[in-house]
């Protein structure tokens, strides 16, 4: 019964086996070093330590301190209990039978079971260590003492004979305990700086597998509107083929009727004919004067005859097939295809250049922002730097299709569209002739080129526009957004330079949205 309740006394109260390398807190209360130093691990993340006995609470990480009495009560407890756990490290000196060992001498690089460990307990000299197979590894191999010291600048575990004689006198060491909480410190910094990376990391990993997933919606989506738009294509052809050889099939069969009838009334008029003609030619062979005038059907009679010009007969004409009709639904088709041919258009990603912003432009920290400043901003002086109000993309483009989207929602007074880069700074897009553009002033549209302001067909109601560019076509081409998306202008002509996105803004802000 004694023993059960000193095994209690002897037992840690967090793994409630007996103490291994036993330490105490300043409130006095016992734990195994390693359970302890787990515990004050966990709590680290809270910032709040607390023992585990009686909750006293610590504001910073308390001190171990050794229980070396504790520690040898525990061990005498050890060696005198009959069975000991077998451990698979055996005593070195029982050679006769294998017993389990329950400590390991790192002076004398062996392992001890509970008989042979009160022989070492004795001399101060010799230091325990849970069993080891290799207790030799806490020796120094130059001078064979008990490693107890830490030297930082070399990095290496030394005895105190290292400090005394051998290649790091003078140098400033530690203890290992010092060094071994000073490490555990900063592992445990790096362990918490790793953490905050690695949620960093998983909420990055997050945002992209929410934007993959957006991605493949919105690409889900488009897939679905394109499909219906060939769709719509094909049955527009198919039902204007069928219309259209329907109506030329109808006015064949028209004209072939006309053309039926006609051929009946001709061969009956030539029949006609021809008997009158024969009736003549049998007068004119006559002699006798008084039998060919006294005929009544003279030739004077059948000459009169009202007869129908074959010359004079209307024939129809190919015109007939309505070849109007027919351009007139192909061009409508034409349309379309120029609609679609703006879904096949590459997003061009650009970033705005600030060596080109004017004094009165602030462009954002990711260059997709453009805000009108009321104060001059003073930026560094710059041949390539607009006079007012504009600025230009980074990259230019001097082939492809590409295009832009951008959000007028905060601005009532813009300008946007390409120019070269050899444009004069002190004039705005749409003002020369190698600048194209659409205009917002006030609640007015308009498209403008080399000084031309010309309003659209049609004013916007969204404020999100796109900027379309075929270089090799040389087509400038602006939409808005709208569902569906539509069609307000188209610039025409050759391209010499590559050409650069440019934003004028006088009120507001306009952001580039892909």
């Amino acid at each position: 019964m004694a023993s059960a309740d000193l095994k209690d006394e002897l037992s840690c109260s967090i793994c409630l086996n007996i103490y291994m390398d036993p330490v105490m807190l300043r409130c006095g209360h016992n734990f195994c070093r390693e359970c302890i130093s787990n515990v004050l691990d966990t709590q680290e993340v809270s910032g709040l330590y607390t023992c585990p006995e009686c909750r006293e609470e610590f504001l910073e990480r308390p001190v171990l301190y050794n229980a070396r009495v504790l520690r040898n009560i525990a061990e005498k407890f050890l060696i005198s209990q009959p069975n000991q756990e077998d451990t698979g490290i055996y005593c070195t000196y029982c050679v006769d039978s294998p017993v389990p060992a329950i400590k390991s001498c790192l002076l004398c690089e062996s392992s001890l079971c509970g008989k042979h460990l009160s022989v070492h307990i004795k001399s101060p000299e010799h230091v325990l260590s849970d069993p080891t197979n290799t207790p030799g590894n806490r020796k120094c191999s130059i001078h064979k003492k008990i490693v107890e010291y830490y030297c930082p600048k070399e990095r290496v575990c030394i005895c105190v004979y290292c400090i005394a004689v051998g290649e790091h006198k003078g140098h400033q060491v530690e203890s290992l305990d010092e060094a071994f909480e000073k490490k555990k410190e900063k592992l445990r910094k790096d362990l918490e700086m790793m953490t905050s990376k690695k949620a960093w990391a998983e909420k990055q990993v997050q945002s992209l597998e929410e934007r993959k997933t957006d991605i493949e919606d919105k690409a889900a989506g488009v897939t679905e509107r394109v499909t219906a738009l060939f769709r719509d294509v094909r049955r527009e052809l198919e039902e204007l083929e069928h219309k259209v050889l329907s109506e030329i099939s109808m006015q064949a069969e028209k004209i072939s009727f006309s053309i039926s009838n006609l051929f009946k009334q001709l061969e009956i008029q030539k029949e006609e004919l021809s008997g009158k003609m024969s009736h003549i030619e049998e007068l004119c062979n006559i002699t006798d004067p008084m039998t060919v005038l006294k005929n009544q059907n003279s030739g004077d009679e059948i000459c009169h005859t009202e007869q129908k010009d074959i010359m004079d007969t209307q024939i129809p004409t190919e015109g007939d097939f309505h070849e109007y009709l027919i351009t007139e639904r192909l061009h409508k088709i034409s349309d379309i295809i120029k609609y679609i041919h703006t879904w096949i258009q590459q997003p061009a990603g650009v970033l705005l250049d600030r060596e080109t912003a004017a004094n009165d432009i602030q462009i954002s920290r990711d260059l997709k922002n453009v805000s009108w400043s009321p104060v001059a901003l003073n930026h560094p002086e710059s041949p390539t730097r607009f006079r007012k109000n504009q600025v230009l993309s980074r990259r230019s483009f001097s082939s492809g299709r590409h295009y832009w989207d951008v959000d007028m929602s905060d601005s009532t007074s813009w300008r946007v569209g390409l120019c070269y880069s050899s444009i004069d700074k002190k004039l705005c897009i749409g003002e020369t002739l190698d600048s194209w553009c659409l205009r917002r002033y006030n609640h007015e549209y308009n498209k403008m080129h080399n000084r031309k302001l010309m309003p659209l067909l049609h004013t916007p109601t969204s404020h999100k526009f796109r900027i379309c560019l075929d270089y090799e076509a040389g087509r400038i081409s602006f939409y808005e957004l709208c569902d569906p998306t539509r069609h307000l202008h188209t610039f025409t002509t050759t391209f010499t330079e590559p050409l650069h996105l440019v934003i004028a803004v006088w009120h507001g802000s306009i952001t580039i949205t892909n």
